[in-house]
């Protein structure tokens, strides 16, 4: 009998109309909402308005139960109950509403509980970061090792599953990831016969690419087992696979020295506890007159702790660092940082487009999957663009090398639309003002 009243009491509290969070949630949306209109439907049916003008959005909550949980925890309780489908958009869709509380929410903390919530996760952000190989590469297959036919259906023709470069509004995709690679090829200051390491290759896109067009040795590491063979199954096909190697390897295993060595959107998977770890690998892997291009996304509102809900559904292990973490770790691997630009809102309109091309074909990916997986992919394709928009998210290129002679005095070099002068231009642009040849320089 003890056991039957437990359950109904326990069923009794879950559907219980919990006032405090009620008016805890209120009361934080009541403080940041105020440049557009927000709707929400309680569970009773009742419903509360906050801020005003356009855009409106109004949103459903479905049980008390969810309620509670967004009130306590909203940054891990609003995807998992969009997931759930407790949380409903009956006006606008997921982004917008998304957009208008990222928009008025800015890069602030928010409102006492959430900063509470996260000077608790900075406490404990050591454990959540530890990344040793093993584990990186269950990290990595989370979310890497995928279907190809879901990939295949958001990505451009090159799989570059990273920010692209826009130089129009009117460019495509593919436009915009081509002119990101050539200009991470042109910072690389590439040669033909120059060996270059790229770390965290991917689908092999950027590698390939750099040794079409520079007739660069390319070695490629990941930690992704479709990956690796998706990109050296490409370069045997494009008649490249001499050229271009791809391994499933970690990057602290390769032991090689190389000209170049470029890291597209791996920097993130790192962790903050291997920073000094990272650049000293870098570092020892560079030769003396080498180049080093490291891209990630990363943050300009200061250190903090990985996102609980990107963290549990779509990358574990991964964080977004603040300059401020990232340059120590360069000082200590004694590299030279000769160039360093910040790319903002690329991101945003790249995962716009992926996200338009995902919703184009989500009927497609419900069949392959299921309902529950597409609302996933649907809250991270848009929160993450919201977050490029509004909550502090740019994108880091920054240059290395162990000499400040090894690249050009002036930014001039990094014009090139398709990169296909930038060797020539890198070639005469040194401080000695006269040629300079690999070999010399080694």
């Amino acid at each position: 009998m003890t056991e039957y009243l437990n359950v109904d009491s326990a069923r009794t509290r879950q559907h219980r109309r919990p006032f405090l969070s009620q008016r805890l949630l209120e009361r934080a949306l009541g403080t940041f909402i105020h440049n557009g209109t927000l709707q929400l439907r309680l569970p009773d049916g009742s419903t509360r308005r906050f801020g005003q003008g356009s855009p409106e959005i109004a949103i459903a909550i479905r049980d008390w139960r969810t309620l509670r949980r967004i009130a306590l925890n909203a940054d891990l309780a609003v995807g998992e109950a969009w997931i759930d489908g407790t949380l409903t958009v009956e006006r606008g869709d997921i982004y917008g509403f998304l957009d208008l509380c990222l928009s008025n929410a800015g890069t602030g903390p928010g409102y006492t509980l959430r900063r509470l919530q996260q000077k608790l996760r900075r406490l404990v952000r050591p454990l959540l970061m530890y990344n040793p190989i093993g584990k990186a590469q269950k990290n990595v297959a989370h979310h890497y090792d995928l279907s190809d036919e879901l990939y295949d259906l958001f990505l451009d023709n090159e799989r570059q599953y990273s920010c692209a470069l826009f130089a129009s509004p009117t460019d495509t995709l593919e436009q915009a990831q081509a002119r990101k690679m050539a200009h991470i090829a042109n910072k690389l200051c590439l040669e033909p016969g120059q060996k270059l390491l790229d770390i965290g290759s991917g689908w092999g896109g950027l590698g390939l690419f750099m040794a079409r067009k520079s007739g660069v040795d390319v070695t490629g590491v990941t930690l992704s087992v479709e990956q690796q063979k998706y990109a050296q199954a490409r370069a045997v096909r494009e008649g490249l696979a001499k050229q271009a190697r791809f391994e499933l390897r970690d990057y602290r295993q390769e032991s090689d020295r190389y000209d170049r060595i470029v890291s597209v959107g791996m920097f993130e998977h790192v962790g903050a506890g291997h920073y000094v770890e990272y650049f000293a690998k870098v570092a020892a892997l560079l030769k003396e007159n080498g180049v080093a291009m490291i891209h990630t996304i990363g943050s300009v509102t200061g250190p903090s702790a990985p996102h609980p809900w990107i963290r549990k559904y779509i990358f574990p292990g991964g964080y977004i660092p603040s300059l401020s973490e990232i340059m120590p770790a360069i000082e200590k691997s004694g590299l030279v940082v000769t160039d360093i630009e910040v790319l903002r809102l690329h991101y945003a309109k790249t995962l716009k487009a992926w996200r338009t091309r995902f919703m184009a074909g989500r009927d497609e990916m419900v069949a392959r999957y299921d309902e529950r997986f597409c609302r996933m992919w649907e809250f991270y394709l848009a929160a993450c663009e919201a977050g490029f928009r509004h909550n502090g998210l740019v994108v880091f290129q920054i240059q290395l090398s162990h000499r400040f002679d090894a690249v050009p005095l002036t930014r001039d070099y990094l014009t090139s639309a398709d990169g296909s002068d930038a060797g020539n231009r890198a070639a005469f642009d040194r401080p000695t003002g006269r040629p300079r040849s690999r070999q010399a320089a080694e």
